[in-house]
């Protein structure tokens, strides 16, 4: 177990705390709860006697909700701003990082935080590792004690298909050192949707975290122990797995000068596979046929649908990162485009078993609803 931390000054603690709710994108990103639970999580350090100037609320609410306090613009370019000009620099021993929003792992399986002004075709967001590369070097000479906390999807940027592929988005980073010790506490899991809870507007990972960390009280501001926190929190959440409430498995990374090491979620013996969404079903099954693992021979399963969505469809030399392109754009397009591959594909293998499960795996994908998720 991490040694207990020393008696922190509440002066030199900092914090970052982001809540957003509307997005640019409109009314299909819209999320109850994240502004909320980020007011929640800043009254827990300031009753714990953090001065507010060293507080840094950046939230962007829906209209239905008023946090009754000043708070900073949650957009890319502020956001950025105070990562690298401001809390980089910032004299002190704590740092807090609170997030909650949409978010999505990358195609590098990079976790991208998507801020207020990301749009449909343009979304940006923070690049989670770079700022954790950059307050873990030597561009942060201070806050040698840090807590980030992440309330955010993890689902794969392949499985929602987006139109635009995500702009580049990371941090400058400096040398690496030793001296930073980081505890990054994720609400999802790698390939996983972050629940909300949008009847009481708060994120269930936040709400959970939130409750606990109220317990713990009496240590704030200093981070609590974070291998005796997580055990806590992963119970709760496994609760709520039982109640069918979340399919979620938060993550705790601990890095610092004598350790790196990511704690995964406690999988028991008979602990069942996590479920393929019905994208990655309908690339499973379209890879099951080899010629489809043969560049020259997809090109030949493409040139044979209408040229007029083809045309459009982004392309990639890598077999599943192609095949990821080409249902992402079909389905957009409808069923029609689906099942014109489906017939592309048999009729250059006709094998049974590998038909049969094609025609399920792009029927479940021409009917899932956007393949959208909670906190994405």
């Amino acid at each position: 177990m991490t040694a207990p931390m020393p008696p922190v000054d509440p002066a030199r603690v900092h914090a970052l705390i982001v809540g957003i709710e509307a997005y640019e994108a409109g009314d299909a990103w819209r999320l109850p709860g994240p502004a909320r639970d980020a007011v929640r999580f800043r009254r827990l350090l300031r009753d714990a006697g953090v001065p507010e100037s060293r507080l840094r609320l950046h939230l962007a609410p829906l209209p239905s909700y008023d946090p009754q306090l000043p708070y900073e613009r949650a957009d890319q370019a502020t956001l950025r701003r105070v990562l690298v000009r401001e809390l980089s620099l910032a004299e002190g021993d704590v740092l807090w990082v609170w997030w909650g929003g949409h978010g999505v792992l990358d195609r590098a399986g990079r976790l991208r935080l998507f801020c207020a002004d990301a749009g449909a075709a343009d979304k940006v967001g923070i690049d989670l590792d770079s700022a954790l590369a950059r307050f873990a070097g030597d561009a942060v000479p201070g806050l040698r004690e840090q807590m980030w906390i992440v309330d955010a999807c993890e689902t794969f940027e392949e499985d929602l298909a987006f139109r635009e592929a995500l702009p580049a988005d990371a941090l400058p980073v400096g040398r690496p050192t030793h001296v930073h010790r980081q505890t990054v506490l994720r609400a999802a899991g790698r390939g996983r949707a972050a629940a909300n809870d949008p009847v009481r507007g708060t994120g269930l990972f936040s709400d959970a975290l939130l409750g606990l960390l109220a317990d713990r009280a009496a240590v704030l501001p200093a981070p609590p122990d974070p291998e005796e926190l997580f055990p806590a929190v992963r119970a709760r959440i496994a609760s709520l797995r039982e109640e069918g409430r979340t399919l979620q498995h938060p993550e705790i990374r601990l890095q610092g000068p004598d350790r790196t090491e990511t704690l995964p979620p406690a999988a028991g013996p008979h602990a069942a596979p996590r479920p393929l969404t019905a994208m990655q079903r309908a690339v499973e099954a379209l890879l099951a046929y080899p010629q489809m693992n043969d560049p020259d021979e997809r090109q030949t399963v493409v040139a044979a649908l209408n040229p007029r969505v083809t045309a459009v469809l982004r392309r990639h030399s890598r077999a599943r990162t192609d095949v990821v392109n080409i249902l992402g754009g079909l389905a957009r397009r409808g069923p029609e485009a689906l099942w014109e591959l489906f017939d592309a594909v048999v009729a250059l293998d006709d094998d049974s078993d590998l038909k049969e499960e094609l025609a399920a795996a792009l029927a479940e994908l021409a009917t899932a609803p956007g393949q959208r998720c909670d906190r994405r």
